[in-house]
């Protein structure tokens, strides 16, 4: 089927992944974004700031062979209260112009992720279900994906697939959501000062069940969701297939690095990583990495949440394997892969 995929947040973990994906297969391509694409694409780029209707309406056109809508944006404000109205405004504004400029639209894919069944509130009911009930008001998955709903109830023809995913592990420039990269950039640091790879997290959190997902392995979700009669209307959980804790994959992702790793020691990588920059200039001189700033790499708040995450985080997938889906991948060889590709893009030495 001839299709036009158009990925909103394409600079993001999952949204790069996603563009990736569909450029790799030939699909024609629409990204859209608010900071220009950092490396050459075949993709038509559209810069555009999805939280401004009058940018939304005077930017976006040349959007009448969008077949698919891949909706991965995001903006962080401070907490849920503060997210809910810009996210949902950002998709109201971009559905009001695919409402009238794209006539062929036939499927909508919206990512959510674990905070659906309140993750980022606390321990939470595990393996989670799609048929959870919601929790207390605001989260803004809910408001986006009763927007979609309701406008499907007024007429409109496409369908919709919603994703929730465990923590994705992907690149991305300038995103919050990178954790192999905080990982990987925490590990290269800690080698050159001559410290063994600690995990900088609660003795508790070294050891409860977690669970990842490979940004590649969600792209290959969206593209078979965008397709499949199974998929249409329908919730799906999203992981790797496996499970692990980090008392069992720390010392793997240090051999990896090429360094020994020792016992957790809580370390508030915010604080510690504020003087590192010009370590990290040093660093990237010396190996000739991609000189990007050293506060646009990664994210250390998020690090830090996810190493003192005290909580089993289990999402169940039956329903997406008995939909049809049979990816899958090994989280052991997702963090070879992920490293790998760290050094083959220049972000941390070979």
């Amino acid at each position: 089927m001839s299709r036009t995929v158009l990925v909103a947040g394409a600079l993001g973990v999952v949204g790069r992944a996603v563009h990736d994906h569909f450029v790799a297969r030939n699909v024609p391509t629409i990204c859209l974004s608010r900071r220009a694409p950092d490396r050459e694409t075949t993709a038509r780029f559209i810069p555009v700031d999805l939280l401004s209707a009058e940018d939304c309406a005077v930017r976006l056109t040349g959007l009448e062979a969008v077949t698919h809508l891949v909706y991965t944006a995001y903006t962080a404000c401070g907490g849920p209260v503060e997210d809910a109205p810009p996210n949902t405004a950002m998709l109201r504004n971009l559905m009001a112009v695919l409402e009238r400029a794209c006539p062929k639209l036939e499927h909508v894919t919206l990512m959510q992720g674990a905070k659906a069944y309140g993750s980022h509130l606390g321990s939470f009911r595990t393996p989670a279900r799609e048929t959870a009930a919601r929790h207390m008001a605001p989260n803004f998955y809910y408001d986006q994906a009763d927007l979609l709903e309701a406008m499907q109830r007024s007429g409109a023809p496409w369908r919709i697939t919603i994703l929730r995913p465990t923590t994705v592990y992907g690149f991305s420039l300038g995103s919050t959501m990178n954790l192999a990269t905080v990982i990987a950039v925490y590990g290269v640091i800690s080698k050159t000062l001559g410290l063994p790879l600690r995990f900088p997290g609660t003795a508790r959190a070294y050891e409860v069940i977690r669970q990842g997902v490979d940004a590649g392995l969600l792209a290959e979700v969206v593209d078979w969701a965008g397709e499949a009669e199974a998929a249409c209307d329908t919730v799906f959980n999203v992981t790797n297939g496996d499970v692990f804790r980090w008392s069992g994959m720390w010392p793997h992702i240090a051999a990896l690095l090429g360094m020994p790793s020792d016992d957790p020691q809580q370390l508030p990588l915010s604080a510690f990583m504020a003087d590192k920059a010009s370590l990290w200039a040093t660093i990237v001189e010396r190996h000739q990495l991609r000189d990007i700033p050293f506060e646009q790499l990664v994210s250390w708040p998020f690090g830090t949440r996810n190493f003192e995450r005290e909580y089993d985080h289990i999402l169940d997938t039956n329903r997406l394997r008995k939909a049809g889906f049979p990816g899958f991948r090994d989280s052991v060889d997702m963090f070879a892969d992920q490293i790998a590709r760290l050094r083959a893009d220049r972000i941390i030495p070979a």
